[in-house]
């Protein structure tokens, strides 16, 4: 999730655990705290996906985080102890502080290492938005009220509630997770179209639409956009991965790597004798991706790839795509132009249109 989510929950759970003893030192010590684990962007890994697979890794590993809190605790009450609480209090405290955060993010589609050093594919729920209003607002007028008034009993309790209810919201994400992924695998067997994999993730600031990923066996995955609002069949389009352009690359070891952080959600482009590799999972949709990455090049078609240290492909922020989006929440006409974004994915970067 973003910083600011994280820094309200941690201030949150830290004004209500322990707002009684240290008022609102407490709110502004839970913020700096939650927000320790995404200290590791200032790490160089050398090229863009090892900065991304990277990211979320050590610093968010729940061994590592619950290992810092023991630490924590045992140097607080040792040089600074308080005679009102217990250790298990703080120790209480400063888990729930710090383990939130990766367990938070683990609900994101990016993908959190909560096993590091363990190896698992990172976990992706994939079922809020990495910036959702509704699961953030409420977090953060709780905490300015206890900031403002201070974290007495009442703004506590008020804290508590908050973050139950932020708590609800997100199993309510997970219910319409499963609904809308339940329509997409009803609708794609009654057309005929057998899926081996599927991944979904809410479009942004919301949880009500979602925009579906099937994989197939030829080679091909299938967009739907679906909202829990939709009376109608929803709009869909089918695209090639391209996976036998990645058979002919050399070894990369960050194309591994992204496979693994990924489990596999990657389309390949040939643009202009540059290879590019996209993260299905993130973004609006096809030709709005979050995350692309030349990888390769050569000289002429059908000739040998020499692979390049991986690096951004170029894209644009399309306001007006992200306007479209947000209206087809509770919009279902006219439908989102999955066919005219979709030409801008093997466009060279001076000729993708302006947003």
């Amino acid at each position: 999730m973003d910083s600011l989510t994280q820094a309200v929950l941690g201030a949150g759970i830290s004004g209500a655990m322990l707002g009684r003893f240290h008022g609102r030192k407490a709110l502004l010590a839970g913020a700096l705290l939650a927000s320790l684990p995404d200290m590791d962007v200032l790490i160089d890994y050398g090229d863009p996906i090892s900065g991304m697979i990277n990211h979320r890794g050590f610093s968010h590993s729940l061994f590592v985080l619950t290992g810092v809190a023991v630490l924590l605790t045992a140097a607080l009450r040792r040089w600074r102890p308080s005679q009102e609480y217990g250790a298990g209090r703080l120790l209480a405290t400063l888990c729930l502080i710090l383990l939130t955060h990766p367990l938070l993010d683990a609900f994101t589609s990016y993908g959190t290492q909560l096993w590091w050093p363990l190896r698992p594919t990172p976990t992706s729920g994939s079922s809020i938005f990495i910036i959702d209003p509704f699961y953030t607002l409420p977090l953060l007028a709780g905490v300015l009220v206890a900031a403002i008034a201070g974290p007495g009993r009442r703004t506590r309790r008020a804290l508590v509630c908050v973050l139950g209810a932020s708590t609800i919201y997100l199993a309510l994400s997970l219910a319409a997770k499963a609904t809308v992924e339940q329509r997409a695998s009803r609708i794609l067997e009654q057309d005929g179209i057998q899926t081996v994999a599927m991944f979904s993730t809410p479009e942004p600031f919301n949880i009500l639409l979602w925009r579906v990923v099937a994989r197939t066996a030829d080679d091909h995955y299938v967009e739907l956009i679906s909202s829990l609002l939709d009376s109608a069949p929803p709009e869909r389009i089918v695209l090639p991965l391209n996976n036998a352009l990645a058979t002919e690359l050399p070894p990369l070891p960050q194309l591994d790597g992204l496979r693994w952080f990924t489990d596999n959600w990657l389309r390949y482009d040939e643009i202009d004798g540059q290879l590019v590799v996209t993260d299905l999972r993130m973004g609006l949709g096809t030709g709005h991706y979050s995350f692309r990455f030349r990888i390769a090049t050569r000289t002429e078609p059908g000739g040998t790839w020499e692979t390049v240290t991986p690096a951004y492909w170029p894209g644009k922020r399309d306001m007006a795509a992200l306007k479209a989006t947000v209206r087809r929440i509770w919009q279902q006409s006219p439908p989102l132009p999955l066919t005219q974004w979709e030409r801008q994915m093997t466009l060279p970067p001076a000729s993708a249109p302006d947003s």
